[in-house]
């Protein structure tokens, strides 16, 4: 009879400790710069470190929500990463959305902390007497102006500095559960109330490892981050990067130009962008090119990547790019460049460890090219909405073996070389920069206008965003459609905001009240704005 000895136990580490152990083997190589501002991994850790033992010493436990209302810079990269050692969960939230849909996840997150940068802490001022009940903390960058204004308002807020100094440099003692929270990423800025994707520490190392292996990267990545870090986008290239012990290069906001210098002068090899982006930056390299040799790996993901623009990028990018489908809650394909050729439409093959596959609309499975609803599971997959039960029930479906996988909203289709094509969106979201915008929440607001008898919102195709919102409005009686174009976008997030509005005599529906959208696209659809 054999026996198994376990001598050296070997649990996996997790996502704070793996940065640690950078800080301790990789300590002079640069971790994070954002503009003439640098920390080496040894600096990087520390900064991270106080900032946890800061956020326990001001009663800040693990498992408590932490929001970040932050732009890009050092100081949010300390705050989301602080956050992660002291074993809090971050809550990162969109600078675009409506003070309402900002109001709204903080308290439906439960923030018991609030991190700002010195640009939000005005907004938040005003803000002040409507914020959760459960905010025990206030925190604000460094370069936040300290004196308070004549009304008194703004007071209470603490920098960080005061909260990080004299506090220890090593990672906190805490025994961390792979199951507990990391962060919750919300699943867009709206009015209403988005849906909080929540992460764990396992399934968030789980996921930058796979996605490390299919995007390419390594110890000596020089990672260019362009969107904002609430961004999931954001997060892929900024776990990929860190998990390998690589450097982290952040701008403040997104120019073509300066992403080119940046790549010529800084040696940047990977990058995750939307298309938009990716299309600047083609026009901008072709009026002035740049040595972009040093470039390895890109990523373009949170909208098509269509066609021409794919092959546009090949062409001026030796590396080519990396096409990534996927949701925020887990599921995941690439198209390696490799195989670009012949498939520029395709999205490519499930991330490694994951499976997919396409239903019918009876739950059934599609063979080989035939087209409906994606579903995936693996060890990537969310745990499940933040306190969203209903949610949680919709995104699951159960095959005959009992299996459980995440629905997707999407459509598709699987060719015989097991590549997926994105053939429509099951729901009417509409991507709009590489953003998400849902319709509803912009047809509530016009639904409270009482001259509004009907609305529909749809998303119309735009040569700068991809896609852009478009009214279409049944008046109760009256009224001017610029007007109310006006009055609807003063009230919605600038990514929600009305392209153009149209006055209708009535909206298309069928039998059971439903309006048609399919209809609308299909009468619409050739509209095309700038």
């Amino acid at each position: 009879m054999s026996h198994t000895v376990t001598v050296f136990p070997s649990a996996a580490p997790l996502l704070p400790e793996i940065l640690a152990l950078h800080g301790k083997w990789r300590g002079s190589r640069d971790a994070v710069i954002c503009g003439d501002e640098r920390l080496d991994w040894r600096a990087f850790c520390a900064a991270n470190h106080r900032f946890a033992h800061g956020l326990a010493a001001r009663g800040i436990h693990p498992g408590d929500r932490v929001g970040i209302v932050m732009s890009n810079g050092l100081p949010m990269v300390q705050a989301l990463f602080g956050t992660l050692a002291a074993g809090a969960v971050s809550v990162p939230l969109n600078l675009s959305v409506s003070d309402e849909a900002m109001l709204a996840m903080l308290e439906d997150a439960g923030v018991r902390a609030l991190v700002v940068t010195s640009d939000q802490r005005r907004r938040m001022d005003a803000l002040r007497d409507r914020l959760p009940a459960s905010l025990v903390l206030l925190l604000c960058s460094d370069d936040a102006e300290t004196e308070p204004v004549a009304d008194g308002v703004g007071d209470g807020w603490e920098r960080l500095h005061a909260l990080c100094d004299g506090q220890p440099v090593h990672l906190p003692a805490i025994a961390l559960d792979p199951e507990a929270p990391l962060n919750i990423i919300y699943s867009s800025g709206t009015t209403g109330l988005p849906k909080g994707i929540l992460h764990t520490h396992r399934g968030r190392r789980d996921w930058a490892y796979d996605l490390a292996i299919a995007l390419r990267y390594h110890g000596a990545a020089r990672t260019l981050l362009t969107i904002g870090l609430y961004s999931n986008i954001s997060w892929v290239a900024m776990l990929c990067t860190v998990l390998a012990g690589g450097t982290l290069v952040v701008h403040e906001h997104f120019d073509a130009a300066r992403f080119l210098n940046a790549v010529q002068d800084l040696g940047i090899t990977h990058t995750a962008m939307v298309p938009i982006q990716f299309q600047r930056v083609v026009a901008a390299q072709r009026e002035r090119p740049r040595d972009l040799s040093s470039m390895q790996g890109m990523m373009s993901c949170g909208s098509p990547l269509h066609e021409s623009l794919k092959q546009a990028v090949f062409a001026e990018f030796p590396c080519g790019i990396i096409e990534l489908y996927g949701l925020t809650e887990g599921i995941i394909t690439t198209l390696d460049p490799e195989d670009a050729e012949g498939r520029w439409q395709s999205v490519g093959r499930p991330l490694i460890g994951t499976d997919i596959a396409i239903i019918d609309d009876n739950d059934g499975f599609c063979g080989t090219g035939t087209a409906g609803e994606i579903v995936s599971r693996g060890r990537i997959t969310m745990p499940g909405y933040w306190q969203r039960d209903a949610a949680n029930a919709d995104a699951c479906y159960r095959d005959d073996d009992g299996r459980i996988w995440l629905r997707s909203g999407d459509i598709g289709y699987v060719d015989a070389e097991g590549f997926l094509y994105i053939v429509d969106r099951k729901k009417d979201m509409i991507l709009s920069g590489g953003q998400n915008v849902y319709p509803q929440d912009i047809e509530a607001e016009l639904h409270a206008h009482p001259d509004v008898d009907d609305v529909a919102v749809i998303g119309v195709p735009s040569r700068r965003w991809g896609e852009t919102p478009l009214a279409l409005v049944v008046a109760a009686q009256s009224l001017q459609p610029a007007e109310l174009l006006h009055w609807a976008n003063q009230r919605l997030g600038r990514q929600q905001r009305l392209t153009d509005l149209l006055l209708v005599d009535e909206l298309p529906r069928n039998p059971n009240g439903k309006i048609l959208k399919r209809e609308l696209r299909q009468q619409y659809g050739e509209r095309v704005y700038e």
